[in-house]
C-alpha cells in the first residue's frame, strides 16, 4: 500500500481520490509490449513553473497552494521533480530544440512560426531583425528559411515504436511539409498544424473553425470535426482521441510513444465550464478563474492518461516525461499586476528571466527512478531529444543535424549528472511583441549560479547569481566586472560556433557586436 504520510507536500482531495481508486493498488495485471518502454511525452503549451499544487522550488508559494493539479501530485510522487528545467522564451524554438536536439541558435527558428515565408517580428525603430528560419524545420533539404532535420519520432518509428502526435505542432509555416505531423515520422496526427494557438477551446464553436466539419486558417483546430458543435472543451476531446489511439497502438504489438502536445494554457484563456465555477466562486478574477479552470483540465487529462495505463495493465512499462515549452503567460491578458504570475521568479513567457524560460519538469520510470525524488541539477529542452532515445534504449542513430543536448538519464538513476562543467544557452535575434522585464533582443548564458544577459539594442549585460537570488532582483554587473568578461567571453564563443544571427542596428547598418565586442 502507498503510505499517504510519506508524500513531501500536502495531498489534495483530488490526489487522495485518485491514489485510493487508483488500479496500482487492486494489482492490475501487468501486459508485456515487448523490450522497449512505452514512451509518453505530455507537454503543456506556455505553462509557469508556478501553474502547479506540486512546488518546484525550496518551499512552497500562494500559488501552489491556488491551483489544484492532482494528477501532477501523483506523478511527481511516482517519479522525480527536476527543479532547473529550462526551455526556450516562445513556443516553436523549444519545439523545434526537443525535436532534433539542437538549441535554438544553431537551428535558427528563434521565434515562433505560422505562415511560410513570413517572419512576425514586429517593426523596430533602432533594430532590423535577421531572415531566421520562419518556416521551421524540415525533413526536407527543398523548403527555404527552415533547418532540414532528423526528427525525433522519425528514429523512435524507425526503431520499431509506433508514433502518435495528439495536440498542438507548430513546427513548420503553412503549406510546408512540417505542417503536417504525418511528414514527420509520427505514424497518427490528431489535432496537429501550423499554428501555435487554437481559434478556440470550445466545441460549441468548432474548436474555431467557421462551419461545423470545415477547417478553418489559420487558427481553427483540424481533425476533430466529430465535436463540433458540442459542449466538450478542447484538451478534453484531445484526451479521449489520444486514449482512442493508444488503443489502436496496443492491437500494433510494438511499444507506442505519445507526444501528448496541449493546446492549453495557451490564449484564449478560456473557462473550462467543468472546474471554472469553483475558482470563481473562490474570488478570483475573471481572467484567473479562467485560467486556473484551463491548468486543472490539462491536469485531468494527465490523470486520464495514467488511469488509461493502469487499467491496461501498462503502467509498469511507461514512462511519463512532463514538461513545459516556455514560461507562463504574464505580459497581457491575465489579471492581477502584468509580469507577477511566475512569483519568485521575475517576467513570464517571452522573457530572458526565469519567469520565461524556467519550467514545471517530472518524469516518472517505473521501477528506475526513486519515487518522491527531486533533482536540483539544471538542464534545456534540447536534451529531451537524447533522453528519449536513451530511455527507449536506441544507441546508435543518425542526423543530418548536429545534437547539442545531452541525455539527463544519469540524472534519473541519481548516477551522474550533465549539469556538471556546463553551460546552458539562449539566442533571442528577435523581437516578440509585448513589452516587460527581460523581453527584447537577447543573448543568455547560464554557468553554474551565475547567469548574464546581452542586449543587442544598446550592448548592455545584466549578471545575476541565480542561487542567490532567484528573482534576479539584484544585477551585479557593475560590482562583477570580471565575471561579466569571463561569461560574455563564452557566450560570444558559443554564438561565433554556431553562426548564430544577429540583429542589424539601423543607425550604423551594421550588425550588433557580439555578447564580448568590448
Amino acid at each position: 500500500m502507498i503510505n499517504l504520510n510519506n508524500l513531501r507536500y500536502p495531498i489534495g482531495v483530488g490526489l487522495l481520490t485518485s491514489l485510493l481508486n487508483s488500479p496500482i493498488l487492486s494489482a492490475a495485471p501487468e501486459q508485456k509490449t515487448g523490450d522497449k518502454p512505452n514512451i509518453i511525452m505530455f507537454l503543456v503549451d506556455d505553462m509557469g513553473w508556478q501553474d502547479t499544487s506540486v512546488p518546484f522550488w525550496d518551499k512552497e508559494t500562494p500559488f501552489n497552494h491556488l491551483y489544484r493539479t492532482p494528477a501532477m501530485e501523483k506523478l511527481a510522487y511516482s517519479g522525480m521533480k527536476f527543479t532547473q528545467a529550462y526551455a526556450c522564451a516562445v513556443c516553436s524554438p523549444s519545439r523545434v530544440s526537443l525535436m532534433t536536439g539542437m538549441n535554438a541558435a544553431r537551428h535558427r527558428v528563434t521565434n515562433w512560426t505560422l505562415q511560410r515565408n513570413i517572419g512576425v517580428d514586429p517593426a523596430d525603430d533602432q533594430l532590423e531583425f535577421p531572415k531566421w528560419n520562419y518556416n521551421g524545420l524540415q525533413p526536407t533539404d527543398t523548403i527555404e528559411q527552415s533547418v532540414q532535420v532528423t526528427t525525433l519520432p522519425q528514429i523512435l518509428q524507425n526503431n520499431g515504436y509506433y508514433t502518435i502526435h495528439c495536440g498542438k505542432a507548430h513546427y513548420g509555416g503553412m503549406n510546408t511539409p512540417a505542417a503536417n505531423p504525418l511528414n514527420l515520422g509520427f505514424d497518427i496526427n490528431i489535432a496537429g498544424h501550423a499554428a501555435g494557438g487554437p481559434g478556440s477551446y470550445l466545441g460549441e464553436q468548432n474548436f474555431g473553425n467557421k462551419e461545423k466539419g470545415t477547417h478553418t486558417l489559420p487558427w481553427g483546430v483540424p481533425g476533430l470535426e466529430k465535436y463540433h458543435g458540442d459542449s466538450i472543451n478542447l484538451t478534453e476531446a484531445l484526451t479521449r482521441e489520444a486514449i482512442s489511439a493508444l488503443d489502436q497502438a496496443l492491437t500494433k504489438k510494438k511499444p507506442f510513444y505519445l507526444y501528448m502536445a496541449h493546446y492549453a494554457v495557451h490564449a484564449p484563456i478560456t473557462a473550462d465550464k467543468r472546474y471554472y465555477p469553483k475558482y470563481k466562486a473562490m474570488g478570483l478574477e475573471e481572467p484567473e478563474a479562467r485560467y486556473a479552470s484551463m491548468i486543472e483540465a490539462m491536469d485531468k487529462s494527465l490523470g486520464d492518461l495514467m488511469n488509461y495505463l493502469d487499467q491496461k495493465g501498462i503502467a509498469k512499462n511507461t514512462i511519463i516525461l512532463f514538461m513545459s515549452d516556455n514560461g507562463g503567460l504574464s505580459a497581457e491578458a491575465r489579471g492581477g499586476i502584468p509580469h507577477t504570475h511566475n512569483l519568485p521568479l521575475n517576467s513570464g513567457k517571452g522573457s530572458a528571466y526565469e519567469g520565461g524560460i524556467r519550467e514545471p519538469m517530472i518524469v516518472k520510470w517505473p521501477e528506475k527512478v526513486k519515487p518522491s525524488s527531486v533533482c536540483n541539477d539544471y538542464l534545456i529542452i534540447e536534451d529531451f531529444f537524447p533522453s528519449i532515445l536513451d530511455l527507449a534504449g536506441i544507441k546508435r542513430y543518425k542526423t543530418i543535424q548536429k545534437v547539442d543536448g545531452k541525455s539527463f538519464v544519469p540524472m534519473l538513476l541519481q548516477k551522474g549528472t550533465t549539469a556538471t562543467n556546463r553551460n546552458l544557452f539562449w539566442h533571442f535575434p528577435n523581437k516578440w511583441g509585448p513589452t516587460g522585464p527581460g523581453i527584447g533582443t537577447t543573448s543568455t548564458v547560464r554557468s553554474g549560479d551565475w547567469k548574464l544577459i546581452y542586449w543587442y539594442k544598446d550592448q548592455k549585460s545584466e549578471l545575476f547569481n541565480i542561487r542567490e537570488d532567484i528573482g534576479e532582483k539584484t544585477d551585479r554587473a557593475a560590482s562583477e566586472p570580471a565575471k561579466v568578461k569571463e561569461l560574455s567571453k563564452i557566450l560570444g564563443n558559443y554564438l561565433r560556433s554556431v553562426k548564430a544571427q544577429r540583429p542589424v542596428l539601423k543607425k550604423t547598418n551594421q550588425l550588433a557586436p557580439w555578447p564580448d565586442h568590448n
